[in-house]
């Protein structure tokens, strides 16, 4: 454990595992200030490593979104099962050429393909494929920005569901073996273009589980704690200058998971699947985002509405105050871990969302938002607005 004691002025860090020594040894960097993380209301989940390593070791796998939170933390996982290669593609030159030095000069790994690249290129995505024949794709390219993507609906809608289907695709004509989309609780009766772009991505690769040898599998998690753009980074932003943090409603809450939690759910759920289905995590109690923000002033060895004060924004356009992280009629079948369970879905006939995404392509370039938002309703019913100007055409 780690924490303050303002009135010694001592400062207690935390030690990792020790199994998680480099080399055996404990380095001086891998003692870190207390993480937040830490706060999570139940244990951190472990997972099999040996069935991951099974998948891994000795094949070439492609990582999307690789310079992202999820994405560079999946690649960095990879690292302990002794992948052959690694393709590392990411549209953001300036996060892939961080995480280049770091897989150089941290683990002294050079078994990496570096790729700037867009997945909705399609020419430039099949040459990779085919280039570099990955039996594993992990994708984790998205955009992920609830209020952006609300009044970007057409990005959010080329890159989350066309981009999918562009790499999705040509894996199948490369007969990639195995294609593993992260997606998000929002994706549960969505309430903003971000999830139901990801819910239409889930449908669609569900669909395609069928038609060639690439086994599709979808893994659904909650909030990530510490990931880019995520409120811990914000509030610890604003506690350092102090103050005041925002917060949008005192009854949100949000499931949490760590970045290494999330991206062992990902990487388990590659060993796992067979193909078609939906993995999501146990990730315990849902935790009230006041309570957080009032745990990260207490950390800080501040006195909340003495040192720091706390306001009230209101939601922001397509926020809901709850997540979910399946719907109420999707069963749920266990696994070999108690914490990782099979949502079984509703799958949806390949014509049917093939016509129904031809429809939305055709409407994209007149960039008309509410012409798009109508038509990613009408494929996923359940779609309601919510602190959204989009709210009238569910009248």
């Amino acid at each position: 454990m780690s924490s303050v004691d303002p009135a010694n002025n001592i400062e207690i860090k935390t030690l990792p595992d020790v199994r998680e020594w480099i080399n055996g040894e404990l380095s001086l960097n891998q003692i870190k200030k207390y993480k937040i993380e830490d706060l999570l209301e139940r244990k951190t989940i472990k997972l099999n490593k040996d069935n991951i390593k099974k998948e891994i070791f000795n094949n070439v796998v492609l990582v999307t979104g690789a310079a992202g939170s999820i994405g560079s933390e999946i690649v960095v996982q990879l690292l302990a099962f002794k992948p052959q290669l690694i393709i590392l593609y990411d549209i953001a030159e300036t996060p892939l050429y961080e995480i280049d030095i770091k897989l150089r000069e941290k683990y002294h790994f050079q078994d990496f393909k570096l790729i700037v690249g867009d997945i909705r290129n399609r020419e430039r995505v099949t040459y990779i494929i085919n280039r570099y024949k990955p039996k594993i794709i992990y994708h984790a390219a998205a955009l992920k920005h609830v209020p952006l993507m609300e009044i970007n609906p057409a990005e959010a809608v080329t890159t989350n569901i066309f981009g999918t289907k562009v790499l999705a695709e040509e894996a199948i004509k490369a007969g990639v073996d195995k294609f593993i989309m992260i997606s998000t609780d929002k994706a549960v009766n969505p309430t903003n273009v971000m999830g139901v772009t990801k819910r239409i991505a889930e449908i669609y690769t569900q669909a395609l589980n069928v038609v060639g040898k690439t086994r599709f599998i979808t893994t659904r998690f909650g909030n990530v704690l510490g990931s880019n753009g995520s409120v811990i980074p914000r509030f610890r932003e604003q506690i350092e200058n102090g103050g005041p943090i925002t917060l949008t409603d005192p009854k949100v809450t949000r499931f949490f998971m760590t970045i290494p939690e999330a991206c062992q759910l990902v990487l388990e759920a590659g060993a796992l699947g067979k193909g078609g289905e939906v993995f999501m995590f146990d990730m315990g109690k849902s935790v009230k985002i006041l309570d957080l923000a009032k745990k990260m002033i207490k950390l800080s060895g501040l006195t909340l509405g003495k040192d720091i004060q706390i306001i009230f924004m209101g939601l922001r356009p397509g926020e809901k105050l709850y997540e979910e992280l399946n719907y109420k009629n999707e069963n749920h079948l266990p696994t070999h871990h108690n914490k990782i369970m099979i949502v079984k879905v509703k799958m949806v006939p390949l014509e049917q969302i093939q016509k129904e995404l031809e429809k939305l392509q055709n409407n994209l370039t007149n960039f008309d938002n509410y012409e798009i938002v109508k038509i990613l309703k009408q494929i996923v019913p359940e779609y309601i607005s919510n602190n959204s100007p989009y709210e009238i055409l569910d009248s």
